[in-house]
């Protein structure tokens, strides 16, 4: 079952049914803020690695309106989560089968060249963990070329976002020549943002040689203000979360599997991970990032998020918390 969100008329209306003077101004504004950033999110469900997934890609692309001629001749840059490899542990990063499948529904659709690039916080050697994470595979079988973000050449620009202590932002070189930025996340709950989710994944966008690892300055900086303030530069595109199998507890890495069965995607990051942390049982609301990306990067507004494809209240499964762990108290649904 599908969940619509309010055309202007409809929301024009609601204010007029209720009176404008039952409204305060500043009620009306949020109403107006949480409207401009309206948009949609996709969720299919996917029980385990070996479905197809860039069908199900590709299906979401329909359903939010990504066209062939959107991405026709563009150069699209997949960001997974890779943090470290241990066997057995495929919910510590984007599976690669999840990777393949978006790369070849980018391509089907005609993108000039996709690639994927990634800087991980914990693994210096970014080229054996894509050999052990199986990505390598993918990166064979395409060909596609892999660019290892903490050593690439970088630029400085200005810091859009504002609210950390970073007066500026150094980036790698790589994302002046591409043309959409895709987020591909894992559901992860986080030991110490709440949740790690497509905003948060762009940490890795930051490159270690200059940040640190596992990128302590931004840790130092304040992360949920470093999250906000990454997103605002770098103005991603798209985001594809990979929730298969997420992980619970403490996260990023010595959390417990979480069988979900599903993918979440669209145009908005805040939207995005809003929904996803409703389906894992989070309120968005309460997870600091989400909250401060709220009408500022776009919405986490259940009002002004369509849902399209699987029913959010039937996939819904509540993500183990720690009650020790700071960022994970209070922030229950």
């Amino acid at each position: 079952m599908k969940k619509s969100f309010l055309t202007r008329r409809e929301f024009l209306g609601t204010i007029l049914a209720g009176g404008v003077a039952a409204f305060s101004v500043m009620r009306l504004l949020n109403l107006y803020k949480d409207f401009k950033y309206r948009t949609e999110t996709f969720i299919a469900k996917a029980d385990n690695y070996t479905t197809d997934f860039s069908k199900i890609i590709l299906s979401g692309f329909k359903e939010i309106g990504v066209t062939p001629q959107e991405i026709k001749g563009k150069r699209i840059l997949l960001k997974p989560n890779l943090v470290e490899t241990h066997k057995g542990s495929i919910h510590i990063n984007t599976h690669p089968l999840v990777i393949h499948g978006a790369a070849e529904a980018f391509l089907s659709l005609g993108a000039k060249k996709v690639l994927i690039a990634e800087g991980p916080g914990h693994c210096r050697d970014s080229f054996l963990l894509v050999e052990e994470s199986g990505l390598s595979q993918v990166l064979k079988e395409n060909p596609i070329r892999f660019i290892d973000i903490n050593y690439d050449d970088v630029f400085c620009t200005a810091n859009m976002g504002g609210t950390s202590r970073l007066e500026n932002m150094v980036l790698p070189k790589i994302l002046k020549s591409v043309d959409w930025i895709v987020s591909m996340a894992k559901m992860k709950t986080h030991h110490w943002a709440g949740v790690t989710l497509s905003m948060k994944n762009l940490f890795g966008i930051m490159p270690g040689s200059y940040y640190g690892w596992p990128k302590n300055v931004l840790h130092w900086a304040g992360i949920n203000q470093a999250i906000f303030d990454i997103n605002a530069t770098v103005k991603p595109h798209f985001a594809i979360v990979d929730g298969v199998i997420g992980m619970q507890g403490d996260g990023p890495i010595m959390g417990e599997p979480k069988n979900s069965g599903l993918l979440v995607m669209g145009r908005s990051l805040p939207a995005v991970d809003a929904t996803c942390a409703r389906l894992m049982g989070i309120d968005p609301y309460k997870v600091p990032h989400l909250a401060a990306a709220n009408q500022h990067l776009g919405t986490i507004s259940k009002t002004f998020i369509q849902q399209r494809g699987d029913n959010l209240s039937l996939l819904k499964t509540n993500y183990n918390l720690i009650d020790i762990i700071p960022a994970q108290q209070g922030i229950r649904l």
